[in-house]
């Protein structure tokens, strides 16, 4: 219980602008549960995927995944904080996942494809010189829409024995381990973990589901459920012993 209350504290605190630096001198560690605010652009192309992990819709269970991506803040001033954080951005459906990774691939091709095509097989040096590759100017490149994300610093998941272990070479994980994960994208050891618990929901595009922040305060097991558990034990050995009376009862009266 103490604990639970220890979370809901923290979790009133006022949140942290990450883009404008920690304003505390704690340790990043003793930051867990702690809201934080970060503005930035996903990098897609390094999104991880753990799971899997089911949700319930409906009465219906549909497994998924949680997709981590790394968010690069934005500057909003002379000296401004731009550290990466890992957000986990929530639930995704096992199709929204495949389909991810269907058009990263279309897209890797459809350069290949275009860089085949500007030096035709077969031309030499003398055809690399001539032609000149078209280049795009910074004004037509395509701009990363920014993104808010209100969220909560976690730590890394404590898998039990029957977990088996993530595989990066593979693409495989199985649970959060944030160092890991970091070292995976490119960043740091020590990058800070986040999970979104933004609500605004989209009609159009309902994917990720972020967590409810209730989620992150529940434990494993509450202290109703050790009330549940003791109300269950105590009637079952009362019906027992009852039983039991009577059928010692019964055979003395047949003696």
């Amino acid at each position: 219980m103490e604990m639970l209350d220890y979370r809901k504290k923290r979790l009133e605190m006022e949140p942290i602008m990450w883009n404008e630096g920690p304003s505390t001198g704690e340790d990043l560690a003793s930051l867990e549960f702690r809201r934080v605010v970060c503005e930035g652009y996903f990098d897609e192309s390094k999104s991880i995927y753990v799971g899997p992990r089911s949700r319930s819709i409906s009465g219906v269970t549909e497994n998924g995944y949680y997709v981590i991506t790394p968010l690069v803040p934005r500057a909003t001033g002379h000296g401004s904080l731009q550290t990466p954080v890992l957000v986990n951005r929530g639930w995704v459906p096992r199709g929204w996942r495949d389909k991810n990774i269907k058009d990263s691939e279309n897209l890797e091709k459809a350069l290949e494809s275009k860089e085949a095509d500007i030096t035709p097989n077969g031309e030499g040096a003398w055809w690399r010189f001539w032609s000149k590759k078209p280049t795009v100017s910074k004004a037509e490149e395509p701009i990363t829409p920014t993104v808010k994300v209100l969220g909560v610093i976690r730590g890394s998941e404590k898998p039990s024995i029957f977990v088996p272990a993530n595989d990066p070479s593979t693409g495989q994980w199985f649970y959060v381990d944030a160092p890991m994960i970091a070292s995976t994208c490119g960043l740091p050891e020590n990058t800070v973990y986040i999970e979104d618990i933004n609500e605004d929901a989209n009609a159009t595009n309902p994917y990720p589901v972020p967590k409810d922040v209730n989620t992150l305060i529940r434990h494993s097991v509450m202290p109703q459920d050790h009330l549940n558990y003791t109300l269950t034990w105590y009637s079952l050995s009362a019906a027992v012993t009852f039983m039991a009376v009577k059928r010692i009862k019964a055979k003395k009266i047949r003696l």
